[in-house]
């Protein structure tokens, strides 16, 4: 898919099958992660897959409990991909919410259905996900960004919003 195509048609996916993604198009979605800027290049953030369906089934009932709800906020996408970063680079935030941004661009590029999932702070401030870092070889003091639900689509997404007047200003 043409770069601009895909930015222009990307929607959030809010349903997915059961058919779990193929390694490689997982790789293609973080490599393009990892392809992010960051700033000064130091590469604050961390990019984690998990396509285990109990550790998955366990991040989302946390993230729920965050949520206040028993549904799965992942809306049933077979891999997660969590995205955090090192409190060490003041740009982290910025850092981490670029590499999601491109990861939820390259899926949509090559077929995926994504969506950017919230809480992931909550859940990592927590015991469980601190001892979820350690177990993860992640030391660094972090922040959760965010998580991808990622797989396929089970439904066509909804249209985009008209933008609204004034998005764009141009200052001459």
């Amino acid at each position: 898919m043409e770069a601009l195509e895909a930015l222009y048609t990307r929607r959030s996916i809010k349903g997915f099958t059961d058919q779990m993604p193929s390694q490689d198009e997982i790789d293609k979605v973080t490599k393009a992660g990892t392809a992010a800027p960051t700033g000064m290049g130091m590469q604050s953030p961390y990019i984690v897959v998990v396509k285990n369906k109990a550790l998955r089934d366990e991040l989302s009932k946390m993230n729920a409990e965050v949520l206040g709800t028993h549904a799965d906020p992942f809306y049933n996408a077979p891999v997660i991909i969590v995205v955090l970063a090192s409190k060490s680079r003041n740009t982290y935030m910025n850092d981490g919410s670029l590499v999601m941004g491109n990861m939820l661009n390259a899926a949509h590029a090559i077929g995926l259905g994504a969506c950017w999932i919230h809480r992931a702070k909550e859940v990592f401030e927590s015991e469980r996900g601190k001892q979820l870092l350690k177990e993860w070889g992640i030391d660094d003091d972090c922040e959760g960004i965010g998580h991808i639900a990622l797989g396929y689509p089970a439904m066509e997404p909804k249209p985009a919003k008209p933008r609204k007047e004034g998005y764009v200003r141009v200052i001459e």
